[in-house]
């Protein structure tokens, strides 16, 4: 069968500097194809080629009579007068629009909280990001191309748009960061670097692998990043969530890779070292209300943040998770209640906002102002040489940061605020605008990096990565744990959203739906009891923890004793994981 779209031998420069060079390619009907690639390197370039916005310098891009393409631009084409209405919908009323399920469920998931007869100009910069995505959509396209679709989404809408691109029949080319989006939806990868285009069966994992086997024989000047893709591969490999079974996964050849690459991150020193700089105490939240406006985002939470803990926060977009952030940071404060903060903490908030930089400045100037050493997990480095792990090389270390671009600004934001050494980091979306090769770079760091670390990211796979534990704004006022991260938080989100529509819904019988039966008194005592005992020994498990802490601390050097420790700390650790999932499912029976 012919290929919708061809590339041959195109070649494709901006000024001295080519970004592509006798690239041939083609695109199969119904293929899913991810890529990949340093900022700046030619992703969208590719894109704009493919699709006819950019001539060819040389050689020929060509395709199927009459194939239709869908294209999502980093920018959007909405028209300011219109409505949300007309721009997504073309004017249709909402029974036109809500008879079709296909329609209703693209409109109810991307345009949640968004009124239809708004007029575009009005709209935020996520919200036209999420009108001119549901626009294409729906419509009817044969290859549908898509340059950072999950910018703006939270974690719900992003798994959303994964499943519905997988049951599209048209093919998809597709510009992210987002790995988890990656391995998720596409079935081929391509690597655009130095020019060219290297193809790759299979999403992020299967890319990662055949990655790694290529460059087995690196030379020593690229010996760091086959280092980081090697310990890439060891964490998918040894249980990142939903990827272990994939079946273009070559068992064998990612076993005789990572055969002596260790865990990413030693959780039980980390603790050690953090308890030594932080102590006991870090942030205690306790019995907060915490207001915007007229909406109550929190009320009577509690939550206790302790040396070394790695922390997800997640939920819907405007459910309070930055200003979560700003409550832990001091920079919001509650209507109630308090927040205690340890005396030992050196804390640093990367904010969503980049407009805290000096324009004037220049990179590198800038960074040996501040610091011309760094010490890191591997020992001290120079500025230059941390600089260069984070992409800034050539002419770039001499730029005007008014000159750099968002991506580029965010790598350098992130830098500083590493330089300061913190001790406790609030990180807000910390991947928007990062390349794969960056986030990789910052997750090595972070991997010996002993702190508490608090991240709110719509990036499952960065959240997944670099964190312990995932908590969640439901909308119930609290800080939940789940226990089993972002699939219990999707779990939930679905449950919550059924059960609220079901009163809306005819039952099948014609008859009204029955209401949720309530507790019994006895049965209400019963839970009561069970979460009371519950609360009794998580709290002893909680003591025993700092103990062990402290004891461990006490025996550095007495590496028997530190041994049984340890042994001890893991096994109170897993009680504890027992005793916090009870307790959960005691609060949800309280709940009904």
């Amino acid at each position: 069968m012919a290929n919708l779209l061809n590339l041959e031998r195109v070649s494709k420069a901006y000024g001295v500097r080519p970004l592509l060079t006798d690239v041939s390619l083609g695109i199969a009907v119904g293929e899913r194809i991810g890529i990949v690639g340093r900022n700046g390197d030619g992703k969208t370039t590719l894109l704009e080629v493919m699709t006819g916005l950019e001539e060819p310098d040389s050689g020929r891009v060509s395709m199927t009579r009459g194939l239709h393409v869908g294209y999502l631009h980093q920018g959007d084409e909405l028209v300011d007068t219109h409505s949300v209405r007309e721009a997504v919908l073309g004017g249709m009323d909402d029974h036109e629009w809500a008879a079709d399920f296909r329609t209703r469920e693209v409109v109810e998931v991307l345009l949640a909280g968004v009124s239809l007869d708004r007029p575009v100009i009005g709209l935020s910069g996520g919200e036209r990001r999420r009108c001119s995505l549901a626009a294409l959509l729906l419509g009817d396209h044969d290859l549908i191309v898509l340059d950072e679709p999950t910018n703006h989404l939270d974690v719900e809408a992003v798994a959303w748009l994964a499943a519905h691109l997988v049951k599209r029949p048209s093919a998809m080319v597709v510009v992210t960061h987002d790995r988890w989006f990656l391995d998720e939806v596409c079935q081929w990868t391509w690597e655009v670097h130095d020019g060219v285009v290297d193809a790759y069966e299979g999403g992020y994992a299967a890319f990662v692998l055949a990655k790694a086997e290529r460059t087995r024989q690196a030379s020593a000047s690229e010996a760091r990043r086959q280092n980081l893709a090697t310990k890439e591969l060891a964490w998918l490999r040894r249980g990142a969530p939903a990827r272990t079974a994939k079946p273009k996964f070559r068992i064998e050849a990612a076993n005789a890779l990572i055969a002596d690459v260790p865990p990413p991150r030693d959780r039980l020193e980390l603790q050690k070292f953090a308890t030594q700089r932080l102590g006991k105490q870090v942030i205690d939240v306790e019995d907060v209300d915490l207001k915007r406006g007229e909406r109550s985002l929190l009320t009577h939470a509690t939550w206790r943040l302790g040396p070394g803990d790695r922390v997800g926060l997640v939920g819907v977009n405007g459910a309070g998770k930055t200003s979560v952030l700003a409550l832990l940071a001091g920079d919001l404060e509650p209507s109630a209640g308090t927040v205690k903060r340890g005396r030992t903490i050196s804390m640093r908030h990367l904010t969503q906002q980049l407009d805290d930089l000096d324009p004037d400045g220049r990179v590198l100037p800038m960074v040996e102002s501040f610091r011309r050493v760094v010490k890191t997990d591997s020992g001290e480095i120079s500025a230059t040489s941390m600089l260069e792990r984070f992409g800034f090389t050539g002419d770039k270390l001499t730029a005007r940061i008014g000159e750099l671009s968002g991506g580029e600004r965010r790598r350098f934001q992130l830098l500083m605020l590493l330089l300061e050494e913190p001790n406790v980091l609030l990180l807000d979306e910390p991947t928007n605008d990062l390349d794969i090769d960056t986030l990789n770079v910052l997750e090595d760091f972070l991997d010996g990096w002993p702190g508490t670390l608090i991240v709110v990211s719509h990036d499952r796979y960065f959240l997944e990565r670099v964190t312990d534990s995932v908590w969640a704004l439901l909308g119930d006022g609290k800080i939940s744990m789940l226990p089993r991260g972002v699939d219990e938080y999707l779990e939930r989100r679905t449950a919550s959203l059924q059960a609220a529509a079901a009163p809306a819904s005819p039952g099948t019988s014609g008859q009204a739906v029955e209401p949720k039966r309530k507790l019994g008194g006895a049965e209400e005592r019963t839970a009561r009891k069970s979460m009371a005992r519950l609360e009794k020994q998580l709290a002893r498990v909680n003591a025993r923890e700092a103990e062990l802490n402290a004891l461990i601390l006490e025996h550095a050097q007495d590496y028997a004793k530190l041994a049984d420790l340890s042994a001890e700390l893991q096994q109170l650790h897993a009680q504890k994981d027992e005793f916090e999932l009870e307790w959960l499912e005691v609060a949800e029976v309280l709940e009904r």
